[in-house]
């Protein structure tokens, strides 16, 4: 399985709102960030999570994010990140 993006890419992470369970926080939703590393092909967990096969498999990444584009009251240092593993059919290529 081929991964669509490659480390120090900058992919922004998809701003949908299903009804169904999926596994990105609200707070990422919209945001710009880089690929850190590509993980391995897994289940999908919107399948997965309604006892389906988790098929296609999806290739999960490592998305690094910057706090304070995150939270615009971020106190903490200016070059502070979160890294949070977002799979690839929420992630779209940032230009």
């Amino acid at each position: 399985m081929m991964a669509r993006f490659s480390e120090g890419e900058r992919v922004r992470i998809s701003q949908r709102y299903p009804a169904e369970h999926h596994r990105v926080p609200n707070y990422a939703k919209g945001a710009v960030g880089y690929v850190e590393r590509v993980c391995s092909p897994f289940g999908q967990p919107e399948s997965l999570a309604v006892g389906g096969d988790g098929k296609p498999l999806q290739t999960l990444y490592r998305v690094r994010l910057q706090q304070t584009a995150l939270w615009t009251d971020y106190q903490g240092a200016p070059g502070d990140t979160l890294d949070i593993e977002v799979f690839e059919h929420w992630l779209e290529a940032e230009e």
